[in-house]
This record gives structure tokens, C-alpha cells and sequence, in this order.
């Protein structure tokens, strides 16, 4: 039997019948924040973010204005804020935490966590406070540790094959820059001997 084509139909095609989805409400917006935060940590940005996407989506379906509903997404964003499930402080003070165990410069950690949307002077306070917490002096041990540890991750330097250390040297510090490390603490990772490299 010889089969024909009719745009619009088939497997995954939209089905024209379909009711659009309910409109967008408080309830709604409520219910969808709550989802996301039962699964990731988020900064009040992100949250906004991720609601502003799913309320476009919805919209469109609806043929509505995203726009409308700004001020209904920052309303649910405060309520989340105000119930304490939405924390700047506490986002960025776990996030620098899990970033430095991951090798991440200080650079680093600022560039990610305002693409995070997380506010300059809150990623300023969460630094300093790591500086505040080791003993006076060291401060710069939280540096050289995070690059320790960004080298052992990407297999650079010292972690890398004695034979292929030479041949790799230059990328490996090219690699360490990228990822905003100062030159001199590059080198001083890349050069290193370590007892057993992994």
C-alpha cells in the first residue's frame, strides 16, 4: 500500500488539536520554582532566570506576551527569597568552596559566579571570608592549592607522563593562564616534582 506524506503529521508532528497548556499563574510559578530548587543549589539570578524561560515557553504556546508576567516572576523570586529557600550568601559561599576543591582560580571563581548572576560584592565578601579563614599569612596558600589541584585534574606539569613533560610545557602553562592563574604560579606548578605522578 503506498503510503503518502502530509506535512504536520506523523510521530512528534504537533497534534493541531491540542488544547494550549493553563495560563500562567502565581500558582504555577510557585510550583515550578519550587521544583527547580528541590534539585540545585541556585542564586536568586538563576532562579529568575530559569522562571523567565519556562514562562516564555509557556506564553508563546499561549500566544501571550512573555513580558507580562515580569513582574509576576519577581514577586514568586522575592517569596522564594524571603522563605529563605533563595540565598545569594550561602550560594556563593558553597559554590567558591566546591569551585577551589575543583581547581579554580580566584579569577576563575569570580568570572563563573557572576555568569551565575550572583552581585559583584557578594562574590567580593565570600572571597574574603576564605582569606579570613586560614591563619594570617597564608592567604596565598588558597591559590597555589587550587592550582595544585587544577594541574592533578587536567594532568599537567608534574602529572603528566615524565617523558612527555618537556614536549607539553608550554601548552601546560598556556592552560594554567587560561584558566587565570598569575604566570609566576604557573610555572612553579608546571616545574614542579612531584614523588608519584598520577
Amino acid at each position: 500500500m503506498k503510503r503518502t506524506f502530509v506535512a504536520g503529521s506523523g510521530p512528534g508532528a504537533p497534534n493541531a488539536a491540542a488544547p494550549p497548556p493553563k495560563p500562567v499563574s502565581p500558582t504555577w510559578l510557585e510550583r515550578s520554582a519550587l521544583h527547580y530548587l528541590e534539585r540545585y543549589s541556585a542564586s536568586t539570578e538563576m532562579l529568575r532566570r530559569t522562571l523567565a524561560r519556562r514562562v516564555e515557553k509557556r506564553a508563546r504556546l499561549r500566544g501571550e506576551d512573555p513580558a507580562a508576567f515580569a513582574e509576576m516572576i519577581a514577586a514568586t523570586v522575592a517569596r522564594a527569597v524571603s522563605a529563605g529557600l533563595v540565598d545569594d550568601a550561602r550560594f556563593t559561599e558553597t559554590r567558591v568552596a566546591t569551585l577551589r576543591r575543583r581547581g579554580t582560580s580566584s579569577r576563575g571563581v569570580s568570572a563563573k559566579l557572576a555568569a551565575k548572576g550572583v552581585p559583584r560584592d557578594v562574590v567580593e565578601a565570600a572571597m574574603q571570608a576564605e582569606r579570613d579563614a586560614v591563619p594570617d599569612g597564608q592567604a596565598a596558600d588558597i591559590e597555589d592549592q587550587a592550582a595544585q589541584a587544577y594541574a592533578k585534574r587536567r594532568r599537567l606539569g608534574p602529572y603528566r607522563r615524565p617523558d612527555q613533560r618537556a614536549a607539553y610545557r608550554d601548552r601546560d602553562l598556556a592552560a594554567m593562564a587560561r584558566a587565570g592563574f598569575a604566570y609566576t604560579l604557573a610555572r612553579r606548578v608546571v616545574d614542579a616534582e612531584v614523588d608519584e605522578p598520577e
